[in-house]
């Protein structure tokens, strides 16, 4: 933290029935969670193609690939109590609480399944950034590029096949991601390997996202579009996202690449975010 923030109590909300999606994250006069343009969030059934409607949604048990953003966003969770939602599936059962109560954001997850199981999880919030908004966390960092990045790269860079391509953060192959800028028309998805903790700067304005699991692998995923998805009609969208598991794709994740739930049948992680505001 920058000697002399000051703490900026946060409030957060969320839609139940409609995946448990966080639909606002706000404070000190600022909304951090960005309002996308396509309509029809509340008509989904599951199965449906993912409706891109900004906020952050629970993506279990992949991101990427089948089902698209996994399978819990599109599917109503019901309460379990003050600030406790589940959702169960016929290979998990997912438990949420989440509280505000001291300003700081605290979400507490667990995960019920058969052991072995193997899923990836992300907080997929889409963040209401400027063009001077960066993202710090530390330099060096393993990250693997997407494959939309090949079109960025120098003719030849990307392995033929490969699902990535791997880079010291914060410029893998010579890309710069931690600028979050202006508009361009470009889009790039990337994770940051073992990396549970990044702050979000934007102007005098910090947010602190910082990720909590004993035993499995924990990452930062960046989805930077700035206009440049989709094909008809791209918007910009910036995503900031805390990860069990270190590939978008679970089909794609090797053996140290996705969350593993051990003997006990249960794996519990917890999301903390905060926020600070320089003077």
């Amino acid at each position: 933290m920058v000697t002399g923030a000051t703490p900026v109590p946060l409030r957060v909300a969320y839609d139940a029935a409609h995946g448990g999606r966080w639909t606002s994250l706000h404070g000190g006069g600022r909304e951090w969670l960005w309002r996308g343009p396509e309509p029809g969030r509340h008509e989904v059934r599951p199965d449906d193609a993912f409706v891109d409607a900004g906020g952050l949604e629970e993506c279990l048990p992949t991101v990427r690939g089948r089902p698209d953003h996994g399978e819990v966003w599109s599917r109503p969770w019901r309460s379990a109590g003050p600030d406790t939602l589940v959702i169960q599936r016929p290979t998990f059962t997912l438990t949420r609480r989440i509280s505000d109560d001291s300003g700081v954001v605290v979400a507490d997850y667990r995960l019920a399944a058969d052991p072995g199981y193997r899923f990836v999880w992300a907080a997929h919030a889409l963040l209401g950034l400027s063009p001077a908004a960066r993202l710090d966390a530390p330099a060096g960092t393993p990250t693997r590029l997407h494959p939309e990045a090949a079109a960025l790269l120098p003719p030849g860079t990307w392995p033929a096949g490969a699902p990535w391509l791997n880079g010291p953060w914060p410029s893998p192959a010579g890309l710069t991601l931690d600028t979050l800028g202006a508009d361009d028309g470009t889009a790039v998805g990337a994770v940051l390997l073992d990396c549970p903790r990044v702050q979000v700067i934007d102007d005098a304005d910090r947010l602190t996202l910082e990720l909590e699991c004993d035993g499995q692998p924990r990452s930062t995923a960046l989805w930077r579009n700035l206009g440049g998805w989709p094909a008809i009609a791209p918007y910009r969208s910036l995503g900031v996202e805390p990860m069990l598991g270190a590939a978008f794709d679970l089909a794609d994740a090797g053996p140290a690449d996705a969350a593993v739930v051990p003997a006990a049948g249960e794996v519990a992680w917890r999301l903390t975010i905060s926020a600070h505001r320089t003077p």
